[in-house]
């Protein structure tokens, strides 16, 4: 029996925690105004974030979150997306904490909710 993942979520921005494992970057595009050396990444996985025309429909407004939910799911089962989940269910399997990084202001009406819920 494999254990549970031990999955986080942050925003990039906020300062690295001792405990936070694995660090991934799961955004499109890199945080603005964050020095590369700052991030502390040990991974970036680019092609599990949400398509640009999605991300841009979105906008982050908060009563469109549950089609963006809809639409970011059909998302993840093209092929490009599942080789990334795939990327991501390994390392959130490798034993030690894995913390999903993104620049979004509000991680709950972010794509990281739905992303988690696929790595389980």
């Amino acid at each position: 029996m494999t254990a549970e993942p031990d999955l986080r979520t942050r925003r990039v921005y906020e300062a690295p925690d001792p405990d936070d494992g694995l660090r991934v970057l799961v955004d499109r595009l890199w945080p603005r105004g964050l020095a590369k050396e700052a991030a502390r990444l040990d991974d970036w996985v680019k092609a599990v974030a949400p398509s640009t025309e999605l991300r841009r429909w979105y906008g982050h407004d908060p009563e469109r979150h549950e089609e963006f939910t809809r639409r970011y799911e059909a998302e993840l089962d093209d092929p490009d997306h599942r080789e990334a989940v795939e990327r991501l269910r390994t390392l959130a399997r490798s034993g030690r904490p894995l913390t999903l990084l993104t620049a979004t202001g509000d991680i709950g009406h972010s794509h990281l909710p739905t992303l988690v819920s696929r790595l389980y």
